[in-house]
């Protein structure tokens, strides 16, 4: 495997990139493990390389969805606006247990404290709803990328939020018109937004936000969407 110059990467990342990820087939069946690092390389990556992963929308009760900026030192999409929170469960009994997705949603309590500082008293199993699955591809650059199913999660509730800089930028709340100005701008190349961030709104956010009150109805948990 080719050598990765890492120096201008946070030393708390360097360090996440040996987790082990839970390596998994296009229907989401699990097959083993590898490291996060291996996991994100373009060269793996183009021979099938695939893991588990999530995204979280977190929204507030007056329904504005949390949209954050990566931070600069991030291995992948450096400085990009994009979901809630987005990561990875681990390979680990606690977070590879699939009935109810609570592995993952165990994942997504652990690194919204990780990432935007939310206290796992604040968010419990039962407030993260699994919505959905969607299967995505992008190149971050010539030699990071990103290939994941990806759990999609979603939290109603307002929060404290303390943002770790070595994982997030800054954050802030959107509504449905502010979102798609974001897009908009990220398309015109004004500012850089994840494609997965697009993917989210645009097939997925735009139809559940008027329906935040009883959303776990919209949900649909046995398709995984190819984007």
């Amino acid at each position: 495997m080719s050598e990765v110059n890492l120096d201008w990467v946070d030393d708390r990342q360097q360090q996440r990139l040996e987790e082990m990820l839970i390596v998994v087939d296009e229907d989401d069946k699990v097959i083993g493990s590898d490291t996060k690092r291996n996991c994100h390389l373009n060269e793996n990556i183009e021979k099938g390389l695939l893991h588990r992963a999530f995204s979280v929308v977190l929204f507030n009760t007056e329904n504005k969805v949390l949209i954050q900026q990566r931070a600069d030192t991030k291995v992948t999409f450096p400085g990009y606006f994009t979901d809630s929170c987005c990561s990875h469960p681990l390979y680990e009994p606690a977070e590879l247990e699939e009935k109810d997705a609570v592995g993952v949603r165990r994942a997504a309590r652990r690194r919204l404290l990780v990432e935007l500082g939310i206290p796992p008293e604040q968010i419990s199993e039962e407030d993260i709803v699994f919505m959905t699955i969607y299967h995505h591809k992008a190149k971050s650059d010539r030699i990071w990328g990103e290939h994941e199913i990806c759990y999609l999660l979603l939290v109603r509730k307002d929060v404290r939020v303390a943002p770790d800089p070595s994982e997030t930028r800054s954050v802030r709340y959107l509504g449905p018109d502010e979102l798609r100005e974001l897009l908009e701008r990220g398309a015109r190349g004004e500012v850089r937004v994840t494609p997965w961030l697009r993917t989210i709104a645009e097939r997925f956010l735009y139809k559940w936000w008027p329906h935040l009150d009883d959303v776990a109805r919209l949900a649909d948990r046995h398709t995984i969407h190819r984007v």
